[in-house]
């Protein structure tokens, strides 16, 4: 089968062909995380400890038997938005952006191998040296063979972010689901950090995150996945077991989904 079978509504339990799968209720999923999420306690880059801890969790989900896919930002290193603020031209500061994130999954292709997991890193500008080209059909076929695909260079394109890129390679995946890696355990109506009582969502629709501005995702992405009914999953990144968790449909998160 190419493509994964989408469940149809978001509480509905994905009942999988393969018994190692029996755990997960998703079969294909694509995890989507920050650069800022590679730091660790650092101010800037790469911390080695977080990026392998990265690693060891995205294993546990390709363990239960679930199909992942891969979407690094690159705002540990350079982040196009702050570079055209700062003077540069906005078309430059985000082509140094999408290159930021070729660093980042080559750093977690890295770290994911040494764990044995096979990776391919597909940029969607090219680079014949350095990793794949970006082909749909290819990066599918690498899903189907059990590898985990990191797609870098956000969309290939300047003024798209890497939230859309993750919402569009869903998308081209047949993904069923997004699984976007934050902060915290889930969507609040404010930042939890700075406002004490910022209300947790369980669930949410795509309108509500738009009709309440929630920092969720940029509205193209929000848009992609409400237009292709790709439910978007929100959960703590730094929580161990928490990837293998929410794929399980366990522990704290918040589902957005049409309805």
């Amino acid at each position: 089968m190419i493509a994964a079978a989408r469940a149809k509504q978001i509480g509905k339990t994905f009942q999988p062909e393969d018994s190692m799968a029996s755990d997960a209720k998703f079969r294909r999923v694509l995890l989507k995380i920050s650069g800022e999420g590679l730091m660790g306690t650092r101010e800037y880059g790469l911390d080695p400890e977080t990026v392998d801890r990265i690693a060891r969790e995205v294993k546990s989900v390709r363990d239960l038997g679930v199909e992942v896919c891969v979407v690094i930002g690159g705002g540990n290193i350079f982040r196009g938005v702050s570079g055209a603020s700062s003077g540069m031209e906005r078309a430059a500061a985000d082509n140094m952006g999408m290159l930021a994130t070729v660093i980042n999954a080559l750093s977690v292709q890295n770290a994911l191998e040494k764990v044995g997991v096979e990776t391919r890193v597909q940029s969607a500008i090219v680079m014949p040296t350095v990793c794949e080209a970006f082909i749909r059909r290819r990066a599918i076929r690498h899903l189907e063979k059990g590898r985990v695909v990191i797609f870098a260079a956000g969309t290939g394109n300047p003024f798209f972010t890497t939230d859309t890129a993750a919402a569009l390679r869903a998308v081209e995946m047949g993904c069923d689901a997004l699984l976007k890696a934050t902060q915290v355990d889930g969507v609040y109506s404010a930042d939890p950090k700075k406002v004490k009582d910022a209300v947790r969502y369980d669930r949410l629709t795509f309108n509500d995150v738009l009709a309440r501005d929630l920092a969720v995702m940029d509205t193209s992405a929000i848009a992609l996945c409400r237009e292709n009914k790709v439910p978007i999953v929100v959960f703590d990144l730094h929580r161990p077991g928490a990837f293998a968790e929410t794929v399980s449909g366990r522990g704290l998160f918040t589902i957005i989904a049409n309805d």
